[in-house]
């Protein structure tokens, strides 16, 4: 199960100690999945986090190599250790989300949703691993790790907060999503769009954490995230139930969206 499958680091660490990683990375995982039932029947047996400093964008690497393996990639500044969790967390919502396997290329028009969605994730994760570290840290005297995520996700989520203000995006979701629509299912990765939407997601998230084990039902369906909107909720709703999953959050979703 995911939330227990082996840690391996890849690629290149520099100076950063490997122990040290793979703590940051066990707690945030910890941390993402707190108070969430792994639906999922498509989980894979490992996890590899691949440093790539390359400045590239964090990523899921979607090979064919090693069927039983998602491949996770990151782009980290020496021992930024919240810069870490934070992107882990958004690809390993990914995973989560049934987006690991070399068939699961992202496309339009409803990437920018399950982008929203696990950048909301990881959000939530980061909250989460602040009290923990702050509470109980790994490391001697580490205690003050805590609030140094605490402020690294803040600073994301003020900076979102001034995108939605820029967008309109402050009372009426359902407002925006019809203004900003085509440009939401016309932008791959997280846009500025999908960065503004995860606010809302996030809300929803910490509302009822229950509602998110739905994240194990997405893409189980031919098309995955290339059908239309309207239509992608509802095979998200059937997966659901196939899994024995409620379906709060895709008809919650429906709400916020205005779609009935």
């Amino acid at each position: 199960m995911l939330r227990s499958v082996p840690l391996e680091l890849a690629g290149d660490w520099g100076n950063m100690v490997p122990a040290a990683a793979l703590h940051v990375l066990e707690r945030m995982r910890e941390a993402c999945f707190d108070a969430v039932r792994l639906v999922s029947d498509d989980q894979p047996a490992r996890l590899r986090v691949d440093e790539h400093p390359s400045g590239g964008p964090p990523a899921i690497w979607l090979h064919s190599n090693e069927a039983d393996l998602a491949w996770i990639i990151v782009d980290i500044g020496e021992r930024d250790w919240s810069r870490l969790a934070y992107q882990f967390g958004h690809e390993l919502g990914h995973v989560t989300a049934n987006s690991w396997r070399a068939n699961a290329k992202p496309g339009g028009p409803c990437q920018w949703l399950e982008e929203a969605m696990v950048e909301a994730f990881s959000l939530r994760g980061l909250s989460l691993l602040a009290d923990s570290w702050s509470r109980d840290p790994p490391f001697q005297d580490d205690s003050g790790f805590g609030a140094a995520v605490a402020v690294y996700r803040q600073n994301i989520v003020e900076s979102y907060g001034k995108l939605a203000a820029e967008q309109g995006n402050t009372k009426d979701f359902s407002a925006w999503f019809r203004q900003h629509r085509a440009m939401l299912e016309a932008r791959r990765g997280l846009s500025s769009f999908a960065q503004v939407a995860s606010l809302s997601i996030l809300t929803e998230y910490e509302r009822a954490p229950s509602a998110m084990e739905a994240l194990g039902a997405l893409n189980r369906w031919p098309g995955r995230s290339t059908i239309p909107l309207e239509k992608y909720l509802y095979a998200w709703q059937a997966s659901c139930r196939e899994l024995r999953v409620a379906t709060d959050l895709p008809l919650r979703l429906r709400t916020l969206l205005g779609l009935g």
